[in-house]
This record gives C-alpha cells, structure tokens and sequence, in this order.
C-alpha cells in the first residue's frame, strides 16, 4: 500500500488503521498513566493463567506493545510487522478471554481498568471484529506487493 492511498480499499484501510491504531493507543495509555499498571496485574492476574511475576511482566508489557503497535498502525510505519504483531496480541486476547469462559471465572476484563463484569459473548464478537479488520489490513497490504501493471494501474 503506498502512502497516498489510490482506491477505495485503500482508502478504507487507511481509516480502519487509523481507528484501530488510536483505539490500541487510548486503551494502552488508558492502563499505563490513568488506572495504572498495579492495577492491571491485579487484573491480569485474575485469568490465572499465568502467576507472579509473570502477572507482573505481562502487565508491565502489554500495554506498552498497544501504545507502540497504535502508533505504528497511525503512523503507518512497520505496517507488516505491526499489523503481525497485533494480530498475535490480540489471538493471546482470545486465548486469555477462552481460558477464563472456560473456567468460567468472574473477572472483569482489564481492558479498560473497570470493575464491569467481563461479558464473554460480547467481547468474543469484539475479538473477532478486531481479528476481521487485521485480515482485511492485511490482505489489501498483501495486495500492495503486486507491481502495480499486473493490476492494470500505472
């Protein structure tokens, strides 16, 4: 995909990044400098999926990879690795929300630094609206590969 997108899904791709790529930074920023990242290990924690200092480690981690990968989504730099790189943060989101429906635990879901109960149903939708977009980032940047006659534009 060049910088100045040409078509319609390019276009669509660059506001769908943008979006994602603020929404990633908000919610990291949100747990680094509001809540506090105390309190996401607490949260973190909860899922136990994994125990201290593990819970500590990842929530010290975590939010730094949604600030950086938001702002490469934005910015539109690194867009390949990136756009691997939230991919599988958010497939280890899946599989942290899986484990906890599995057990059934009663958790709040620490994405936002809230008390509200996590809702398994809907954030397994929210999950797989985020893994659709990054397919779709993806395959119009996959598509980008391609010279540009082979598509019959200059």
């Amino acid at each position: 995909m060049h910088p100045i997108p040409r078509n319609k899904p390019e276009m669509a791709a660059l506001v769908l990044r943008v979006a994602l790529g603020a929404w990633f930074t908000y919610s990291g920023g949100l747990k680094i400098f509001v809540t506090g990242l105390d309190r996401f290990t607490r949260d973190v924690s909860n899922y136990k999926l994994v125990s201290a200092p593990l819970d500590a480690v990842t929530a010290y981690t975590v939010p730094w990879v949604e600030v950086i990968g938001g702002l490469c989504l934005m910015l539109g730099v690194l867009r390949k690795g990136t756009l691997l790189a939230m991919s599988g943060l958010v497939l280890t989101f899946v599989t942290a929300v899986g484990w906890a429906w599995s057990k059934n635990l009663d958790i709040s879901c620490g994405c936002h630094g809230g008390d509200t109960r996590l809702n398994y149903w809907t954030k397994a939708v929210e999950l797989a609206g985020y893994l659709l977009a990054f397919g779709y980032l993806w395959w119009v940047e996959k598509g980008s590969l391609k010279p540009a006659q082979s598509r019959g534009q200059d």
